[in-house]
């Protein structure tokens, strides 16, 4: 899965220049290279399952990765695609450490992959960094929870006629 010059190629720069971090600060991205790595990934690759252990997360830099959840009687139905840009997993940060959707690459996708448990042992050593990262990743989840809600009411709830 990983490329192989990749982990030559991360640097703070390359970080920061993500959406996800910009405006960080640049010593506070500096902390994050060591845990990070750069990874390819075929169209098709299931990166993780529904309810499978959550140990890290993506930061996409090309491609595409559908969330999914498996619904009983309709297969798989994708919750959202996610592009360059975007950040891909957040239960790594909860305890219990499960994924709580699917995710497969829709298109060949490379991304910064970041290893959960040194990524809380970088946060444990500097609060600032923890405070960073958990406030963008409750943007992130906040948003796809909203995200989500919109998707389920589209498809559940019947349109009603304007009064």
């Amino acid at each position: 899965m990983t490329s192989g010059e990749g982990a030559s190629r991360v640097t703070a720069t390359t970080l920061a220049n993500h959406h996800f971090l910009r405006g960080m600060p640049r010593e506070l991205v500096a902390e994050l290279v060591p845990a990070a790595r750069l990874v390819s990934m075929p169209a098709g690759r299931r990166i993780f399952e529904d309810g499978g252990i959550a140990q890290g997360f993506w930061l996409i830099r090309s491609g595409s990765v559908a969330l999914d959840l498996q619904v009983p009687g309709e297969g798989q139905l994708v919750i959202e695609t996610l592009g360059m840009g975007e950040v891909l997993g957040w239960s790594w940060q909860l305890p219990r450490y499960r994924w709580a959707l699917g995710a497969v690459a829709v298109q060949p996708t490379e991304a910064f992959q970041f290893d959960g448990p040194a990524v809380h042992a970088l946060c444990d050593a500097d609060p600032r960094l923890g405070y960073e990262l958990t406030r963008r990743f409750l943007d992130v989840a906040s948003n796809r929870l909203q995200a989500t809600r919109n998707r389920l009411l589209d498809r559940y709830v019947p349109a009603r006629p304007w009064p």
